[in-house]
């Protein structure tokens, strides 16, 4: 049986816009497990972004809750979430935001401290995690500005793994990069997933959502089912047809 990272119950999230309430996220019942490389996907507007910020701490629901072990999240204080990111999450989003004036080491290096105090240990494990996704010493020794845009999310995995966090959320890892580069980063996260790192991915490119082997489809905040595609095979034809014919059901 697999193990279940974290749950929501009747999870909703709603804005006030211009006086009139915006429901984004309605009644969602969901449970991630253990080594899933899950992806979340959907229309523009669908709620698919808001539904991971509020996976992962960064937004509060509305109503309903989020757990996670025995922790209830959703019921957390701003100090609270604070720490349950930084404890069980790593984070990699479009714009990488990187420190311009922080080598590619710092960077990674900075994230880790605040974690564990040994820097001897961090450096070890951030120089492991480099070797991984290909990024030289050379490179990381130079500044976010000196790389590329594929190399500088490759530093951004780096960064999110090197607390080896429970869970790795991505937003739209490859949407800023171009094709062959956005091949790089989708390999490195599929890489991480076969060792066993839990991934949890919006997007919305079919090419990006193959790698998942659950994908989640939402629609104007509604949980419309799920597909199951089980382990990535690189070149797998009927798996790119089974993901289409689950999207087109769904009006994509």
């Amino acid at each position: 049986m697999r193990e279940v990272l974290l749950k929501t119950e009747k999870l909703s999230k709603s804005f006030s816009n211009g006086g009139t309430m915006q429901h984004v996220l309605k009644n969602i019942d969901l449970q991630l497990y253990q080594g899933d490389f899950t992806v979340i996907m959907g229309a523009s507007g669908a709620g698919k972004s808001t539904l991971l910020y509020a996976l992962s701490g960064m937004d509060t629901p509305t109503l309903g809750a989020i757990t996670f072990g025995e922790q209830t999240i959703s019921e957390l204080n701003p100090d609270g979430l604070a720490v349950f990111r930084r404890d069980h999450c790593g984070f990699v989003f479009q714009q990488i935001y990187l420190i311009d004036t922080m080598s590619v080491m710092d960077n990674v290096l900075c994230a880790g401290l605040l974690v564990n105090k040994n820097k001897n240990a961090l450096i070890d494990r951030a120089k492991e995690l480099f070797r991984a996704v290909d990024i030289s010493e050379e490179t990381q020794k130079k500044f976010p500005t000196q790389i590329s845009g594929g190399e500088a999310q490759r530093v951004g995995i780096v960064r999110a793994l090197i607390n080896s966090p429970e869970i790795l959320f991505a937003d739209e890892p490859t949407g800023a990069l171009n094709s062959q580069t956005g091949l790089d980063v989708l390999d490195t996260l599929t890489k991480f997933n076969e060792q066993g790192q839990s991934v949890v991915m919006v997007t919305h490119d079919m090419r990006s959502a193959r790698r998942g082997n659950r994908i989640l489809y939402l629609k104007d905040g509604v949980m419309l089912g799920e597909c199951n595609l089980g382990k990535y095979v690189h070149g797998d034809a009927k798996r790119h047809e089974k993901l289409s014919a689950f999207l087109k059901d769904r009006g994509w």
